[in-house]
């Protein structure tokens, strides 16, 4: 270990210091680990106060985003250089990772972008995600899909963020634009589709620079090369920021198939004029987008003629619990199932015990978008025979799960995707973006409340959940929505994208056709309006001015004012982002508080390299200080600051200590120290909450989640004990008389508990991370909410990232905190195994009901034994 903390040539030189030499090096690092933590505190404290002005409603200028930006990373390097003391030239490359950081930082806060590149098209074959700034963030996917998945792609190519730029600037369009818009505001229905009229007319009648034109036709005759001559093309949108996480546009944009080459440049201008459309510029103002930000890059991409299309979501876009893959399918092209202008198949693929088709629901599927036969789609009649016969069949659905599968681990989160299948059977996928996803419905509002009385329509499909009451305003054509009244219930034959230009006015939605997977489906769930569509007979039930609530989670829609229904409603959070101010703030976290690195064990994926963010740094630099500061005893062979093992009453137990500073009333020779021995007062109230009340043992487990168990135990290596470093099998204490840092393992269960308690309260705070269990991800998580939502109760904040638990609470005196850790110490030693139960709804509330009086009872607690040797 020595030549892990000097280099090389100072490793045998280390090994001659003498005991006063080792004791000298051993303040210095402490001294600079107690720096370490004072850095780490307030670099989360900023990161914290960012994360409330994004989501809260007070105003902040640049002048604030700038303040926290730069303190966020002078702290971070704070971090850094006191942990080069701690362990010299063993995490250097941390520098490297801040710079780079800080460098897309000072862009954004500089009003400046990434270079736009040299190539006005580029090919879908060397495009990856390194090029979105060049291609936009949808076709950036689409090349990904290419390189990393193998998964089949028509032939094509991206017009760039240059040829955009190229075809504003030829034509002087630039600072008309802006003059315009200026004068726009979201709730100005009708002065903004003006606007949109008079700036998409700009752009279509625009000259086409010639060295654009010529590089279009050129990578059109490349195109051709692989899907056949004078092939019909498509024209996607693929604007930056397009498909990003929080912000997908999802419809906002115009899409032109069936294209030939010919009107090439007159649909890229239509492509790009969609930037304008009355739908995307309320999207971008609600959401607080710069417009400047939109740049538009446009894919093309080989037609396909398609026998059947649409879009799968990898997960349930309505319950973030349910992990089942839904397929949603029509006849002909996807643009049915998009725009929600007709019902259409669903296919449920369960993942439980491997893939298997769980559930179909053929519906009647009136009409079909085929390709015309010269140029463009058309919407047609389907043929009867046809009409309620599944669109796939079974062999094609599995196909198409698996492919979900590969794009969901390529993207690393639940996925939204386009695809399409032509009548030889062949797989092509068109678009994957994020998928965004609510919570499920709490136990008591689930879809089985009814009301007696009062029922107008029920049935169709739950596509965004929620409880509303309004006055209806049917919507027949996009003149209607001149008239929309604020806080309308809008009802509509068919869900078109379109409609979304009044979302933010709209109390809730209900459409006799569309469903989950359409466009307007997305931006309602983003906009947390509730959606109920596929209704039959909803026009014919709701006429425009009376009164109704909306009921999506319970698929009914009751006349009046319902008090019995609308006491499930959730409050709607504001979306973020209200002014460009939280625009510009949510770019620069982007670069701060996003948190990947989770796991110190995963050798591949916790390295300095892997560092994307500040708070990425900070997790790592402080795992990595703990580390060095608990090993320094044994690597210098230095006893005093050697590990020492608990003894009570002649066992030995797992739980060792190292004493920084004042942890030990006095120094210790030996292997041991008794608990008498620890002076440490954070140590003390956390053994109080941990031995308070006595553990029953495991809950009762049902089959399958006993099952669940042995199956992932037996698979996955990283749960036995033998796999783990020796700083992860144990629990590990490091101590001074006010702080103290536990790392922890309890049967297949991590921790980390870190408090430091004095008589300063700004400076005290208790954290306490805590992941991994013996189930399947799911119950995991859920048992990770489960904790979460306890700790909260009691004034933590809370962050969650898959099965892990990142808790804090600060700034309370020496008794607020020693609850705090009372509390902690209840739930470490209470809530293992309870991932085994989490399917258990009963359970799971009677265990919550009996943990809450079992708190209560710890919070009296004044002391506590001694606990168990096990």
């Amino acid at each position: 270990m020595l030549r892990g903390l000097f280099r090389d040539d100072e490793a045998d030189s280390a090994s001659e210091l003498s005991e006063e030499e080792i004791q000298a090096e051993f303040k210095k690092r402490y001294h600079h680990f107690k720096l370490l933590l004072t850095a780490n505190k307030k670099a989360l404290e900023v990161m914290s106060q960012m994360e409330e002005a994004l989501h809260g409603g007070s105003a902040f200028g640049m002048a604030f985003i700038r303040s926290h930006s730069t303190a966020a990373s002078v702290n971070v390097y704070k971090i850094i250089e006191h942990l080069h003391v701690i362990a010299p030239e063993k995490y250097t490359e941390l520098h490297a990772r801040l710079k780079d950081i800080q460098r897309h930082v000072a862009a954004i806060l500089e009003n400046t972008v990434p270079p736009v590149g040299t190539e006005l098209t580029l090919p879908l074959r060397v495009i990856n995600r390194d090029l979105a700034d060049q291609v936009g963030g949808k076709m950036a996917g689409i090349g990904e899909i290419v390189h990393r998945t193998g998964l089949p792609v028509p032939p094509g190519f991206v017009i760039t963020t240059l040829a955009y730029r190229r075809l504003i600037e030829h034509n002087d369009l630039r600072d008309e634009i802006n003059r315009l818009l200026q004068s726009a505001g979201p709730d100005d229905q009708e002065n903004l589709l003006a606007l949109s009229s008079r700036i998409r007319n700009l752009i279509t009648m625009a000259e086409v620079p010639d060295d654009v034109a010529q590089a279009i036709r050129q990578s059109y005759r490349e195109l051709c090369e692989q899907a056949g001559e004078d092939a019909a093309v498509s024209l996607r949108s693929s604007a930056l920021g397009e498909d990003a996480a929080g912000q997908t546009f999802a419809g906002q944009f115009a899409t032109k198939l069936n294209v030939a080459a010919d009107d090439m440049l007159e649909s890229y201008k239509e492509v790009v004029a969609s930037k304008y459309s009355p739908q995307a510029m309320t999207y971008r103002l609600n959401r607080g987008i710069p417009d400047e930000d939109i740049a538009m890059c446009v894919g093309c991409m080989a037609m396909v003629r398609a026998e059947a299309g649409g879009v799968i979501y990898s997960r349930n876009p309505i319950d973030i619990r349910d992990d089942s893959i839904f397929i949603h399918s029509s006849w002909g092209l996807p643009k049915t199932v998009v725009d929600g202008s007709v019902a259409c198949d669903e296919f449920v693929v369960s993942r439980n015990g491997g893939l298997n088709l769980a559930d179909r629901r053929i519906r009647s599927k009136d009409r079909v978008f085929v390709c015309h036969a010269g140029e463009g789609v058309c919407l047609m009649e389907t043929l009867t025979d046809k009409r309620d016969e599944p669109s796939l069949p079974d062999e094609t659905v599995m196909r198409l799960a698996e492919a979900a599968l590969a794009l969901e681990r390529m993207y690393g989160s639940p996925v939204d995707i386009e695809w399409a299948v032509d009548a030889a059977g062949r797989l092509f996928f068109l678009q994957c973006r994020h998928l965004v996803q609510m919570a499920a419905p709490v136990e008591n509002q689930e879809p089985r409340r009814k009301v007696a009385a009062g029922v107008l329509v029920c049935g169709g499909t739950t596509a965004s959940p929620g409880v509303a009451c309004g006055p209806v305003f049917v919507v027949r054509r996009e003149a209607d929505l001149l008239r929309f009244p604020p806080g309308a219930v809008l009802a509509s034959l068919e869900a078109p994208p379109r409609w979304a230009s009044v979302i933010n006015k709209t109390a809730a939605i209900v459409t006799e056709k569309g469903g989950s997977a359409g466009h307007l489906a997305n931006v309602a769930r983003e906009f947390q309006v509730p959606a109920l569509m596929a209704v039959t007979g909803a026009l014919a039930a709701l006429e425009t001015g009376m009164e109704v609530t909306v009921d999506a989670d319970g698929r009914a829609v009751y006349q009046g004012r319902v008090e019995e229904v609308l006491a499930y409603a959730r409050p709607r959070r504001a979306p973020e982002g209200q002014t460009p101010m939280h625009a510009i703030l949510r770019k620069v976290m982007d670069h701060i508080t996003p948190l990947h690195l989770l796991d110190p064990n995963d050798a591949v994926e916790f390295r300095p390299e892997k560092c994307r963010t500040l708070h990425d740094i900070t997790r790592f630099a402080h795992e990595k200080s703990v580390f060095e500061m608990f090993s320094f005893g044994q690597d210098f062979h230095f006893s005093k600051r050697a590990a020492k093992q608990l003894k009570y009453k002649k066992t030995a137990m797992k739980w060792w200590f190292i004493n920084l500073d004042d942890g030990f009333v006095q120094d210790i020779p030996g292997r041991f120290v008794t608990l008498e021995d620890i002076s440490s007062e954070p140590v003390h109230a956390l053994w109080t909450g941990f031995t308070a009340v006595p553990w029953q043992g495991p809950p009762p487990v049902d089959a399958k989640g006993f099952v669940s168990i042995l199956v992932r135990a037996a698979s996955n290596p990283h749960l036995e004990e033998s796999a783990q470093s020796a700083f992860s099998e144990r629990n590990f204490f490091m101590i001074s008389k006010h702080y103290m840092c536990l790392s922890s393992r309890f049967g297949f269960h991590f921790c980390t508990v870190e408090a430091l308690v004095d008589e300063r309260p700004q400076e005290n705070y208790v954290s306490f991370q805590f992941k991994g269990g013996a189930a399947e991800f799911l119950r995991r998580r859920m048992r990770a909410e489960f904790v979460a939502g306890i700790l909260e109760d009691h004034g933590f904040s809370i962050d969650i990232n898959e099965d892990s638990v990142f808790a804090r609470r600060s700034g309370g005196g020496p008794a607020e905190m020693n609850e705090a850790l009372r509390i902690v110490g209840y739930l470490l030693m209470h809530t293992r195994q309870l991932d085994m139960i989490m399917h258990n709804r009963a359970l799971v509330a009677n265990y919550r009901t009996r943990i809450d009086g079992e708190i209560r009872r710890v919070l009296a607690e004044k002391a506590g034994p001694v606990p168990s040797a096990t």
